[in-house]
């Protein structure tokens, strides 16, 4: 038996975020997916790492539980970008495997459970991994990388971290994102954020504030173009 609904998922608890189960056997997957959906998780499957790699491209994930057997596992595992948005990833594997896929693990970022697993144990380790993501910001406007902004409510995250904007704070950073890796000179930032002419000096105190508040994490997104303006961009 490779594991069991009665092992109480509730004793680990998941807070609504998104995880992508890439499992080839059925009955896993199914097993999987109903103990992280009762245990508060919203769970996406496929079946093959070329599928997986398919849905990491077209949503935003906050954890992949990848089976480290599968025959195409080069298409999702050897592949998967080494940026700061990719979801961290617990391998499902058996001890034959272990010499090959031990090297590839990044700490924090991946982990693994052998099989026959208990349920419990992946629940627990899969809550390690996701520890400070949270359910993670409602993107309801533009975004770039791990910088989301909800437009909603005015409000912008790097990563889990929300940013305390000023209104002319979000509205140059919306600017910026929305024209992300394009130089916008001082004259159209001025436009776009006062709607009026302002001093040079105005416009540099404003970036130099909003650069503090979201480049506090690597890599820093906010960059000088000198005598021509300012992007957003890696």
């Amino acid at each position: 038996m490779r594991g069991s609904i009665g092992e109480k998922p509730s004793a680990v608890r998941g807070a609504g975020q998104h995880v992508l189960l890439v499992v080839g056997d059925q009955g896993i997957a199914e097993l999987l997916s109903t103990t992280m959906e009762l245990a508060g998780y919203r769970v996406g499957t496929a079946r093959t790492g070329t599928e997986g790699l398919a849905r990491i491209a077209g949503h935003r994930f906050d954890l992949v539980v990848l089976d480290a057997t599968l025959p195409d596992l080069n298409a999702l595992a050897r592949g998967r970008r080494p940026d700061a948005d990719r979801p961290p990833v617990l391998f499902l594997t058996v001890c034959e495997y272990l010499d090959n896929l031990v090297p590839e693990l990044g700490p924090g970022q991946e982990d693994y459970v052998t099989m026959p697993f208990r349920i419990a144990e992946v629940l627990a380790r899969a809550k390690v991994l996701l520890r400070g993501r949270g359910r993670g910001p409602v993107r309801r406007g533009p975004y770039y990388g791990d910088l989301v902004l909800n437009d909603d409510i005015c409000q912008a995250w790097r990563g889990p971290r929300a940013l305390d904007l000023t209104p002319a704070e979000y509205r140059l950073l919306r600017h910026l994102l929305v024209n992300a890796d394009q130089v916008l000179s001082k004259e159209q930032i001025c436009r776009h954020v006062w709607g009026d002419g302002r001093a040079d000096n105005a416009i540099e105190k404003l970036v130099s504030r909003l650069r503090r508040k979201v480049d506090r994490e690597e890599p820093p997104l906010i960059h000088t173009r000198r005598g021509f303006g300012y992007r957003l961009g890696r």
